[in-house]
């Protein structure tokens, strides 16, 4: 498979199939939908082969030789500029033990939210087409290895999620619709600004031996290939690299959401359809710590080192304040919503910890996270539509009526909670390993333990108001889960209990760029440091 382009198929494939999308007759509903599964369906079977193809013993992170699957050619080239020289961007694509776990996941949760979609009976044609240019803008920044790469993916999932949720959102869209555009279009201002500092401070030397400035990701991280008089290097004594990295950390924090950029979430979570909550909690939301810790760890260690504390005290904010915000939910979307605000707290104090047991924690939070929140929205779905409203008073012994359905709800809330067998045990475990295994960030670990007892707190008084007790009469008729439901919520459940059963496949897939990763930011911010002291 050495020199078959299969990142750029597994990334490009959606956009082919929206063209196709696009070519059938709108009245050919049954067409459009079945051709968006077929397309995300092979996007499943690709991610497998990429997975049995993978060298296991590579690091990646910041050595070209380490990546696999590598696609790399001169995309833009301009001449001619009397300072800049020659202005050169690459299509460069590549995945590690970093991003083949969300290459997987992304695969994953968009196949199951193309089945979640059969339901759209409004505008179809615009919806899938929408849905699946969505697809390739989430695929391709978790393969993309140029920052200006990076950067057209990251933008061009934003337009179909502000049309997916603005047109076919709920009552509220377009408030929760703009509310999204406008957040992560200040996040992307951010990214962009620090992009263009990072260029203009980074070379590359060619293969004729002339050096020029680079987006590449990789060259970026080499404090060799910095230039003296570039901005944001390390080797100016009046660099701006602190507010650099302040910038670009806010640009991704407000994608995971961080306590206070997480205001957007839950508006659009509730209007969006469950499809697309279904991939806003389950992909999108990585997309943050993804880029954390892609871009701003790597090339900015020493200041990474430095504010660890702050990002393990923000992601103890996140776990409480989002696992209180929950409890005091109504509205069961809502509150799964603010579920998402708190556990990808634990993403973020495992990656605080920097060390390889706290970044292994974080990076499978992000996976089991996906898993587990997308199988709570599709479970939200499922009632809404049988009684279309989702408000968790107006419920109360569905357990009898819909027992098949209860069964998976209960193993999606406890896997939520962390229990002893499900998958998200032994993320949150390997998350407050890490996070005392090193002393600064120790005692917040601590302090965000109380989001275990929270998480079990809202969770469980949910199950008892929604399915325990007598049953509302009003609730009589409702009909356990078809057939679609199931092919929806049996993989991820399975899935769910393997990885909480059996993680190793999972940690051995990530464990060399992880260690690869703690071990250049140790070296990096010695080098920087030393580059202090002269």
């Amino acid at each position: 498979m050495t020199n078959f382009p299969i990142l750029s198929l597994i990334t490009f494939l959606p956009i082919l199939g929206m063209i196709v999308v696009l070519l059938i007759p709108k009245k050919q509903e049954l067409a459009i939908k079945s051709l968006t599964i077929v397309i995300t369906a092979v996007q499943v079977v690709l991610a497998i082969i990429l997975l049995m193809n993978y060298n296991y013993s590579l690091g990646g992170i910041n050595d070209i030789k380490s990546f696999q699957f590598i696609e790399k050619f001169r995309w833009i080239e301009i001449t001619g500029f009397s300072w800049i020289g020659k202005i050169k961007i690459d299509y460069f694509l590549g995945v590690d033990g970093l991003s083949m776990p969300m290459v997987l996941l992304t695969a994953i949760v968009t196949f199951i939210a193309s089945i979640s979609s059969w339901t759209i009976d409004k505008s179809i044609k615009g919806y899938f087409a929408m849905f699946l240019l969505l697809d390739t803008g989430m695929m391709g920044v978790f393969v993309a290895l140029d920052f200006f790469l990076f950067y057209v993916f990251w933008e061009l999932m934003l337009l179909p999620m502000y049309f997916l949720i603005g047109i076919w959102g709920g009552p509220r869209r377009e408030y929760a619709a703009i509310k999204f555009f406008l957040y992560t279009l200040l996040g992307s201002v951010l990214i962009l600004l620090v992009m263009i500092g990072l260029y203009f401070s980074s070379m590359e030397t060619l293969a004729d031996g002339t050096r020029v400035f680079t987006f590449n990701m990789l060259e970026m991280m080499n404090p060799a290939n910095y230039t003296i008089g570039g901005i944001l290097s390390p080797l100016n004594p009046n660099n701006l690299r602190f507010i650099a990295y302040i910038g670009l950390f806010i640009g991704f924090a407000i994608k995971i959401p961080m306590f206070p950029f997480h205001t957007w979430l839950p508006d659009a979570h509730v209007e969006a359809p469950t499809a697309i909550s279904v991939i806003l909690a389950g992909v999108l939301l990585k997309m943050g710590t993804y880029g954390i810790l892609r871009i701003s760890y790597p090339i900015f260690p020493e200041i990474t080192k430095q504010l660890v504390w702050y990002i393990a005290l923000f992601g103890m904010i996140n776990i409480i304040y989002g696992a209180l915000c929950a409890m005091a939910q109504k509205d069961f979307k809502k509150l799964i919503a603010y579920s998402s605000v708190s556990h990808m707290g634990y993403v973020m104090l495992g990656m605080a910890a920097l060390n390889t047991m706290g970044i292994s924690g974080a990076i499978l939070q992000m996976f089991n996270h996906g898993t587990i929140t997308a199988m709570l929205f599709l479970i939200v779905g499922v009632i809404y539509d049988r009684a279309h409203i989702r408000d968790l008073d107006s419920f109360g012994g569905l357990g009898k009526q819909m027992p098949v359905y209860t069964g998976f709800v209960t193993v999606a809330f406890f896997a939520a909670i962390g229990l002893p067998g499900l998958s998200g045990f032994i993320s949150e475990a390997l998350v407050f390993l890490g996070g005392f295994g090193n002393d600064i960030t120790r005692v917040l670990a601590v302090v965000s333990t109380l989001g275990i007892l929270l998480g079990a707190g809202y969770m469980l008084w949910t199950l008892q108001r929604v399915f325990l007790g007598p049953l509302n009469e009003k609730w009589a008729s409702l009909k356990d889960m078809d057939f679609r439901e199931f092919s929806m919520l049996v993989p991820l459940s399975v899935i769910i209990i393997f990885l909480g059963v059996y993680p190793g496949p999972m940690l051995n897939l990530m464990n060399t760029s992880v260690n690869t990763m703690v071990e250049f930011i140790e070296k990096a911010q010695a080098f920087y440091q030393t580059l202090g002291s002269l």
